[in-house]
């Protein structure tokens, strides 16, 4: 590429970060507010806070399928079809199935979404902080490679991003799931308010909670700074909330940075590769696929952030090959793309309770009642690694609305009636990063925008399945004791990837030999050029990840200011 001088220092930033999500909005936003130029590169739509959420404030009877997906919809879409999220009312936040493709060596679902603010417009929102048994988990049980922080590096950071993003819940004082920086909690129902007892009479080491959740429930001077206002608890958020009610970066981080004047917000901006410069041993800038002009363009900064989201953060870096690096930006080791890890989401149990049946609950909570980890964590204690949170809740099921017999009043009143109480449980399951869950480029097919496919080989193991079947059994035996009738057992049997939650490939880790990043997430070869989303992770814990990419993207940007002259 043939750059004049004029183009060059147009195209000039201080610093580039690659992706507008949940981690990239928090380092637009850090970079912004220190003084840097900061040019944010998107490769969808943008997407402006409450302008273009157009079904947030739609009723059931405004969409030709009353919100349902139609079956040309299933059918050109089978994969995004199967993520909770996805549905009439959602579709224009996700990736389509024939938009980007990939190639699936072993089933694996991704689940996508390009515009401004990523997913963080359509991720389920809880939050919670890991702590020193995560953190000293590989070493402990000798798997994946030692991080190279622990929780005393994180836990001002944590409490840093939590104030600005506004999390509800309690402080619960479990050892395995350290206290947050809380807004008032949503409260726990009746039903669920009698489990929790039951738990607390029948086991000593494991707690009832309600979810700690990114949704304002009393919004502080720094959250109406932003222009968010108080959860309505309507429960459409995957629809985008016009209220600013829950966390995303198009209601909060984005906002924030473009009020500085230091943001350049470039939407439609497909990353092909880092540009790394032979002479000056450091990467010098980012080239671009113009989505709507099919033009090649490059971008020139001091510092970049790579925050695509774990799996394009990996295809990125793989594409970046040079002489000094020719199997992927950074990646003297060879493992770049390798140990990549998720949630198992597999198992899940339904019950009904008996009783309360006078008592009803308020609003649609946006957040569920947990269980924290309390497989392996003081010791091993299984013959399977790491564990598992439980989530669960419980509701009445809709109103009658016909199909009984009677009439006139007594009719109408009786149709009116919410039906018995149901009890739903879920897993959210640690797995263990192995080599061989990996994804590479492909040799010979590319996308539209003429880069390579990613290749997906990543699957389940045995230790997969025994943790899988020890949450099946405990589920069982925590709703027996809390009195449950007609419990059922269930193996969804998806593939890895609807979790959405897959993390690695581009590790932490104390040995450049045995890992891509060091502590503070820079590559080890190439220290200008920083990771803080999914990718960066060791080990996957069993907690909900958002908030710790958020806590360290926030530290990186700090350490990346503090050495800029340096780099």
């Amino acid at each position: 590429m043939n750059l004049s001088i004029d183009t060059k220092k147009k195209n000039t930033y201080d610093v580039i970060v690659i992706g507008s999500g949940i981690s990239g909005g928090w380092a637009a936003k850090e970079f912004c507010e220190k003084g840097l130029k900061t040019l944010v590169l998107e490769r969808g739509r943008d997407v402006r806070h409450i302008t273009d959420y157009p079904t947030a404030m739609s009723n059931p009877w405004d969409f030709p399928h009353r919100g349902r997906s139609t079956v040309a919809s299933e059918t050109t879409n089978p994969i995004v079809n199967k993520c909770y999220a996805f549905e009439e009312a959602t579709e224009h936040f996700f990736v389509k199935d024939n938009d980007h493709p990939y190639i699936q060596e072993k089933p694996f679902d991704w689940i996508r979404g390009y515009q401004v603010g990523g997913k963080s417009l359509i991720w389920a929102r809880q939050t919670q902080r890991w702590s020193d048994f995560e953190f000293e988990a590989p070493a402990r049980d000798g798997f994946a490679v030692d991080w190279p922080i622990r929780y005393k590096d994180l836990a001002p950071w944590y409490s840093y991003v939590e104030k600005f993003t506004g999390i509800s819940g309690n402080r619960d004082g479990i050892s395995n799931l350290p206290d947050s920086e809380v807004l008032p909690p949503f409260e726990l129902n009746c039903v669920e308010k009698h489990i929790q007892q039951k738990v607390k009479e029948h086991y000593r080491d494991r707690q009832v909670i309600i979810g700690r959740c990114a949704h304002l429930t009393q919004p502080n001077e720094i959250h109406t700074q932003q222009g968010r206002g108080q959860c309505q608890a309507r429960h459409l958020c995957y629809r985008g909330c016009p209220y600013g009610g829950y966390f995303s970066s198009n209601s909060s981080t984005i906002r924030w940075a473009a009020k500085t004047g230091n943001l350049t917000l470039r939407p439609h901006s497909v990353v092909h590769s880092i540009v790394y410069d032979e002479q000056k041993q450091k990467a010098t800038g980012v080239r671009v696929v113009d989505t709507n002009s099919k033009e090649m363009l490059e971008f020139f900064a001091e510092v970049i952030f790579v925050n695509a989201a774990c799996l394009n953060t990996n295809l990125i870096l793989l594409n970046s090959t040079s002489s000094r690096f020719p199997n992927g930006l950074g990646n003297d080791s060879g493992l770049l793309g390798k140990y990549v890890a998720f949630h198992n989401y597999r198992g899940s149990l339904t019950a009904s309770f008996e009783g309360y049946k006078d008592k009803y609950y308020y609003g649609r909570r946006p957040t569920t009642a947990f269980i924290p980890s309390f497989r392996n964590v003081f010791k091993q204690d299984t013959d399977f690694l790491r564990g598992y949170m439980v989530a669960f809740s419980a509701s009445r099921a809709g109103w009658h609305q016909g199909g009984q017999e009677g009439f006139g009043a007594e009719y109408k009143e009786n149709i009116t009636q919410p039906d018995d109480w149901g009890i739903y449980m879920m897993m959210q399951g640690e797995t263990v990063p192995k080599e061989q869950n990996h994804v590479r480029l492909s040799k010979d097919q590319k996308d539209a925008w003429g880069i390579p496919q990613l290749i997906t080989s990543i699957e389940y193991d045995q230790n997969d399945e025994k943790l899988l079947q020890d949450f099946l059994m405990q589920g069982t035996e925590i709703l027996e004791k809390s009195g449950c009738k007609n419990i059922s057992p269930y193996d969804s049997g998806q593939a890895p990837g609807l979790d959405i939650h897959e993390m690695g490939g581009v590790r932490m880790g104390k040995d450049p030999k045995t890992s891509l990043l060091n502590q503070w997430n820079q590559l080890h070869h190439c220290k200008n050029v920083y990771v803080t989303d999914g990718a960066c992770m060791t080990s996957v814990g069993n907690q909900n990840p958002s908030l710790t990419f958020m806590a360290l993207t926030a530290r990186a940007v700090n350490h990346a200011v503090s050495i800029q002259k340096t780099i």
